[in-house]
């Protein structure tokens, strides 16, 4: 297998547009008024804003192939590399736990999981995998987990409720997450306990982030871009339709991360990427994709920055009974664009505010790793 040197641009444009849609959906002016399509699907189904996380898991795992591939050419083992995944790990953890916690700190409600969260523990199983197996045993895990998942949720009774539910309340994710993080889960979930980035549901999403890592190993092969290009666009299709045909049984479903969701959104990835690989890699379109290399540069810096404003404005008052937030949503965009309008400007705004902080990172050459 080839390791190439040079950077994919491509991908860094997709995470790029993918963190951008995160802060887009994470930041409406106000959250009474939304387009539907900038709303996750209330339980069963999909919007376009339920693609972005298994987006970003799925990138995720697609730059551990080339960074992780330089390592094992060079001979690193587990062991050593091990403090190193740890490190990191517990660093994008932490930020998440920080994240829930700022700015009231309220430690005896804070929550647990969380976004930050959901990707620590992914890249760290992703990590295990793909430096303590080869490919029939990576193949075998992502299988494996989507499989047991899917078996566990349909059969396992939940007391009250009986084995299958699947409903907001009584599904075997809600209950194991209403024990186990009592007191520590969204507070703007469906129903009270649940967590859409609980722990039994990660299963699943490691699945997503190793199908990433499958693709990148496709991506870094001695194909021809052309072979690359159309590989992703056929195996993408392929996971539309089987991830639709699963949902007959499991349906697609965003908070409790169904096997379904994880393949058909794996499929919508890898359409996107492929969309993404023709027009730069292989076409050679390189301008209009200048702010998303910006965004997708800093990406975990950007989310968390973009995550403790946004958490600001909400808690600062310029007025006894109005935030920074609301002032600026009302006073500048609500007053003249309507309420909905008005909230979709405020979020683009915001995203237009970040890109133009990144953009100074960027010309500065400044990209926190972590």
């Amino acid at each position: 297998m080839d390791v190439q040197s040079k950077r994919l641009i491509s991908l860094d444009v997709f995470r790029g547009i993918t963190i951008m849609g995160m802060i887009l959906v994470n930041n409406p002016g106000s959250w009474s008024h939304v387009y539907p399509p900038l709303e996750h699907a209330a339980w069963h189904g999909w919007t376009p804003t339920d693609f972005i996380f298994p987006f970003f898991l799925f990138i995720v795992g697609t730059a551990m192939s080339f960074s992780f591939s330089k390592y094992l050419s060079a001979g690193k083992t587990l062991k050593q590399l091990f403090p190193k995944i740890v490190r990191r790990t517990l660093i994008i953890f932490a930020l998440g736990v920080f994240l829930n916690l700022f700015p009231l700190f309220q430690f005896d409600t804070v929550r647990i999981p969380g976004v930050l969260q959901r990707i620590a523990i992914c890249y760290f199983a992703t990590a295990l995998i793909i430096l303590g197996s080869d490919k029939k045993w990576q193949i075998f895990w992502t299988v494996f987990f989507l499989t047991v998942y899917w078996f566990l949720l349909k059969i396992v009774p939940v007391p009250g409720f009986g084995a299958g539910t699947l409903d907001m309340q009584g599904n075997l994710c809600w209950y194991i997450d209403k024990h186990l993080f009592a007191g520590h889960t969204w507070q703007a979930a469906p129903v009270p306990g649940f967590d859409p980035e609980g722990l039994f549901s990660t299963l699943p999403a490691i699945s997503t982030t190793l199908l990433g890592v499958f693709t990148g190993d496709w991506l870094r092969s001695n194909k021809s871009d052309l072979e690359k290009v159309t590989g992703l666009f056929v195996s993408g299709t392929f996971a539309l339709l089987l991830g639709s045909v699963m949902s007959i049984w499991l349906p697609i479903n965003k908070n409790l991360w169904t096997s379904s969701y994880t393949v058909f959104m794996t499929g919508m990835a890898l359409i996107f990427l492929a969309m993404c690989y023709w027009l730069i890699e292989i076409r050679g379109c390189r301008r209009w994709a200048k702010p998303f290399i910006i965004f997708g540069s800093n990406a975990i810096l950007v989310y968390v920055l973009a995550g403790l404003v946004g958490r600001i404005i909400i808690h600062v008052y310029v007025q006894s009974d109005i935030t920074v937030k609301e002032y600026i949503y009302t006073e500048i965009f609500k007053s003249w664009a309507g309420s909905t309008p008005g909230s979709l400007l405020f979020a683009i705004a915001y995203v237009l505010f970040w890109l133009g902080i990144m953009y100074i990172f960027y010309r500065k050459k400044i990209f926190i790793k972590i």
